[in-house]
């Protein structure tokens, strides 16, 4: 039985890093198509603010609590999660572990090239570990039933999706029921990070919480995505 919060009618999962990763290797080893998303702030006020939105995410076999922002929520809420699970910090570990079994994994997402460079930076990071196919973001609703069949035919067993929410948790909600892997997961930005075209923020950052403060830092022009932040908290007061 899954033990969940309920922020801002989002299942939030009361589950630490560790016991999330058991999670995903489960699924990622048992047939059947299973979905994995990662809510931060930013994600959960938009399931606020759409009703469907929030069906799909509460949809998922796993939503961790991706974001500080959401901790802090829960202990607002007097129903506190563990701890924050980064989908990135999850996603690492999941493929360190795929590597050691073999079960392939599909990446599919983000500018073109930039899958294709993931692959390589990755198969270097992990020496083992199975890229069954890439495909970059940029298509139209025409190209899809290509799109799986590429995905299907590859073999893959895990399925990174990462088109930016919510339209990835939608298109995996959507085709979940043509697809033929184990498991799906929404995770942003995840190849843009392995392929470097983006820096994630120093390990201090991370550990202090502080990963927001160095993206802003970095790009001020994501100011309008952080105002979100106190908006959200505001949201959760009220409505809690």
């Amino acid at each position: 039985m899954r033990e969940t919060v309920e922020i801002l009618g989002v299942q939030i999962d009361k589950i630490t890093a560790a016991d999330a990763l058991k999670k995903a290797e489960e699924l990622v080893r048992t047939p059947g198509v299973s979905a994995i998303y990662t809510p931060n702030p930013e994600i959960v006020m938009a399931g606020y603010q759409d009703p469907e939105f929030c069906k799909v995410l509460n949809q998922a076999d796993l939503c961790t609590p991706d974001g500080i922002g959401v901790v802090y929520a829960s202990r607002m809420l007097k129903n506190p999660v563990p701890e924050r699970v980064a989908g990135f910090d999850l996603t690492c570990a999941l493929l360190e572990s795929i590597a050691k079994t073999g079960e392939g994994v599909f990446l599919f997402g983000a500018k073109p090239g930039v899958a294709e460079k993931a692959k390589e930076k990755l198969e270097e990071t992990y020496p083992n570990l199975v890229v069954s196919g890439c495909r970059d973001g940029y298509f139209k609703p025409e190209d899809e039933p290509e799109i799986i069949e590429q995905i299907n035919r590859s073999g893959a067993k895990l399925l990174l999706v990462c088109l930016g929410a919510p339209k990835q948790e939608k298109w995996i909600h959507q085709n979940r029921d043509k697809l033929q892997v184990n498991l799906c997961m929404g995770v942003g930005g995840a190849l843009d990070v392995f392929a470097g075209e983006v820096k994630r923020a120093p390990e201090i950052f991370i550990k202090c919480n502080l990963e927001w403060l160095y993206r802003f830092l970095k790009q001020p022009s994501r100011l309008g995505r952080f105002k979100a932040l106190p908006k959200f908290i505001l949201t959760v007061k009220k409505e809690g």
